[in-house]
């Protein structure tokens, strides 16, 4: 996916809107969504963009559009070992799906984040298990997930080019 295609993915959830926000970015990978997310973010936010591989963090530039945005190299899973806290938001842009246990993961995020909690979803919409996606969200099992939600508003849908599940991007705020 490119970057212009992941802001129309992000496209509605109205995190502008909120003034200057911290954000991370979960298994971010080389930064298409970092670098969506900031085009949408206030001037004077900042991102946490965290993922294990090295190359491709290095891909993602210091500061995109006056947000600030800050590499770690480490697995989200291992969240004691966040380098980051005070979050308004996680972003998690086709990781999730990585996540065994993922309603235990989003309980284990809150101490790190601010309220009210915001968190970016963009998964397959499929119950399909496979290497690439061990543990699939379709969007039914998102309330599931985050019991407790003040709301769940799914922003867009659009086919992939890897599967023949659709992919969607939701906010969920808590």
């Amino acid at each position: 996916m490119v970057r212009a295609d992941a802001i129309e993915m992000l496209a509605g959830s109205d995190v502008g809107a909120l003034g200057p926000t911290t954000w991370a970015d979960l298994g971010c990978g080389s930064g298409t969504f970092t670098l969506a997310l900031a085009d949408l973010l206030a001037p004077g936010s900042a991102i946490h963009a965290m993922d294990r591989d090295g190359s491709a963090l290095r891909k993602i530039p210091s500061a995109h559009k006056r947000v600030r945005i800050s590499t770690h190299r480490g697995d989200f899973l291992d969240h004691q070992r966040w380098p980051f806290a005070d979050l308004d938001g996680i972003l998690m842009a086709n990781s999730l799906h990585y996540v065994a246990d993922p309603a235990t993961f989003i309980r284990a995020c809150e101490p790190r984040m601010r309220s009210p909690r915001r968190f970016l979803i963009v998964e397959y919409d499929s119950d399909d298990a496979n290497r690439w996606v061990p543990y699939p969200v379709p969007q039914t099992r998102l309330a599931e997930l985050f019991a407790g939600h003040q709301s769940i508003r799914v922003l867009r849908s659009r086919p992939s080019v890897f599967r023949r599940a659709a992919l969607y991007a939701a906010l969920v705020t808590m």
